[in-house]
């Protein structure tokens, strides 16, 4: 898990106990244990709460399409104009192709500045 092999252990173990005591090192590990054993329960019911929320977020996503598709074939049956399903955008003006040789066209010149406005170069 973490790179600790047994001969790490055996170190950790024998610091802990000389630090500790051969008293209080049993109530040391107990209190560890019971507080990773709650670290786990909290992490495991957080998992499952955030599971929920999946679920309910995709049904709801789910519930929302098929009613939108339900209207959608509602109003084309009725023979109700639909929108387009994107909104159009206009397309940008294909450049006029120049002679073989030819320099690129020159950018246009930026607009003019109102009187009394300061430049901003």
């Amino acid at each position: 898990m973490f790179g600790i092999g047994v001969p790490e252990l055996l170190v950790i173990f024998v610091v802990a106990l000389i630090v500790l005591g051969p008293k209080r090192l049993p109530e040391v590990a107990k209190a560890l244990g019971k507080g990773l054993a709650e670290f786990r329960k909290a992490t495991g019911e957080l998992t499952d709460e955030l599971r929920s929320a999946q679920t309910t977020i995709e049904r709801e996503a789910r519930e929302a399409d098929r009613a939108t598709r339900q209207s959608v074939a509602a109003s084309t049956s009725a023979g109700a104009p639909s929108a387009p399903a994107q909104p159009a955008v206009p397309q940008p003006a294909a450049p006029q192709s120049a002679a073989p040789g030819a320099p690129p066209p020159a950018a246009a010149a930026p607009a003019a500045k109102p009187p009394g406005e300061p430049p901003t170069d």
